[in-house]
C-alpha cells in the first residue's frame, strides 16, 4: 500500500510571501518509481518554494516513472543501469542542471516532502553563508510498523541542529550523519570540495558532510524540514544494507579515524528501540534482535568485504551494481577526509 497524496502532500490553498530564497534546483534519480512518481509530483508542484529546474536521471525504468515526470514538465536523463552510482550520478545532475541554480537539492525517488514548506525550510538553512550543506527530517510512511518508525525517530528527531568543528566532534559519527534522500547543498562549496565521491557504494552524503566539516563550514540538520521517507527492511535486507555501510566505511577510513565508529551509536540505538517497542509492541523486541544480529552481522563481514570472493560479494550487497563496476575497472575518486 502506498501513501495517499492527500496523506503525504498536502497542497497549500495559497502561498503567503516570505523571506527571498536562493535560486536551486532539484535532482532526483530514478529506477522504477512509478509507484512514487505521482506523489512526487504532486508534492513538488504544492511547495512554496519553487525551483528553477527539476532533473530526474533515470538509470533504466521499465515502468511509467519516465512518462510521469515528462508529463509534469521536468527534464528526464536518461544513463544506462550499470552506469549508475550513488556518488557519479548526481554529480552528473549537479552538472547538467540549470546554471541559474544557487543550490542543489537532492531527493531519492521515494522521499515525498511533507507539506507545502518543506523545500522552503530546507533552504532557509542557507541564511548563514557558512553552511555548506543540510539535510531534513524523515518521517516514517502511515503504514510504517514499530521498528521501521522507531527507526526514523531515533535518526531524526524533533530539535534541528547546526554541526561545526571543533564542537562536533562531541557528536562522534552522529557529526557527519546526513542523508541524500532529501537533503541540499551549496553549490559553490560543492563544486570547491570536488562533488561527491565516485564509485561509492553507499554513504557520498556523510563523505562529503565529512570533508564540509574539516574544510570549516557547517552542515545543518533541519527539523522543520520534513519529507515521508522509511523502508519496512527485512532481517535479509538488512544484513544486505549494512553489509553495504561495512563496504563504505572500509573505503572512508578517514571518517572512524576523525569522528569516531559505529559502536556507541549502535548501542544507543538499540536501548532507544528496546525501551520504544517495550512501550508500543512488546511482541516486536525478538523480532528487532534478530535484525540487531543481522545488521552487525552484515556490517562486520562488509568491512573486511575485499577478502571475500569477487563473486560473493555483490551476492551479499544490496547495491550489487558497485562491485560490477569495480570489476570493470572503474577508481575510486575524493576518498580520503581531510586531515
Amino acid at each position: 500500500m502506498q501513501p495517499s497524496v492527500e496523506s503525504i502532500a498536502h497542497a497549500s490553498s495559497g502561498r503567503q510571501a516570505g523571506p527571498a530564497l536562493p535560486t536551486f534546483a532539484v535532482i532526483i534519480p530514478t529506477q522504477n518509481g512509478g509507484a512514487f512518481a505521482a506523489l512526487q509530483v504532486a508534492a513538488l508542484k504544492s511547495q512554496s518554494a519553487q525551483p528553477c529546474e527539476v532533473l530526474i536521471i533515470d538509470s533504466g525504468s521499465v515502468d511509467d516513472t519516465v512518462s510521469i515526470f515528462r508529463g509534469a514538465g521536468y527534464r528526464v536523463h536518461t544513463i544506462a543501469p550499470a552506469q549508475f552510482d550513488h556518488g557519479g550520478t548526481r554529480n552528473l545532475g549537479a552538472a547538467l542542471v540549470d546554471p541559474r541554480a544557487d543550490l542543489l537539492v537532492f531527493l531519492t525517488q521515494d522521499a515525498i516532502p511533507a507539506n507545502a514548506q518543506a523545500l522552503a525550510r530546507l533552504l532557509h538553512s542557507f541564511t548563514d553563508a557558512d553552511v555548506a550543506m543540510a539535510y531534513g527530517r524523515q518521517l516514517p510512511r502511515p503504514e510504517a510498523g514499530p521498528i521501521e518508525r522507531h527507526a526514523r525517530l531515533f535518526n531524526y528527531g524533533d530539535t534541528g541542529l547546526s554541526k561545526r568543528l571543533p564542537a562536533a566532534r562531541a557528536l562522534g559519527i552522529k557529526a557527519v550523519f546526513a542523508s541524500n534522500s532529501f537533503a541540499a547543498y551549496r553549490r559553490s562549496i560543492f563544486n570547491q570540495l570536488g562533488g561527491f565521491a565516485t564509485p561509492v557504494i553507499m554513504g557520498e552524503d556523510q563523505v562529503f558532510a565529512a570533508r564540509a566539516l574539516q574544510g570549516g563550514w557547517t552542515v545543518v540538520y533541519a527539523a522543520r524540514a520534513e519529507a515521508v521517507h522509511s523502508h519496512g527492511y527485512t532481517p535479509l535486507q538488512e544484513f544486505r544494507r549494512y553489509f553495504d555501510t561495512g563496504v563504505y566505511h572500509a573505503a572512508f577510513p578517514m571518517i572512524a579515524e576523525q569522528f569516531g565508529g559505529v559502536g556507541g551509536e549502535g548501542f544507543a540505538f538499540i536501548r532507544s528501540e528496546v525501551a520504544y517497542l517495550g512501550r508500543t509492541a512488546p511482541h516486536l523486541i525478538p523480532l528487532a534482535a534478530l535484525h540487531w544480529v543481522a545488521k552487525y552481522t552484515g556490517y562486520r563481514i562488509g568491512r573486511h568485504a575485499a577478502r571475500l570472493p569477487a563473486r560473493l560479494r555483490p551476492r551479499l550487497a544490496m547495491h550489487k551494481g558497485y562491485f560490477r563496476r569495480l570489476h570493470a575497472g572503474a577508481a575510486p575518486t575524493s576518498v580520503e577526509v581531510a586531515d
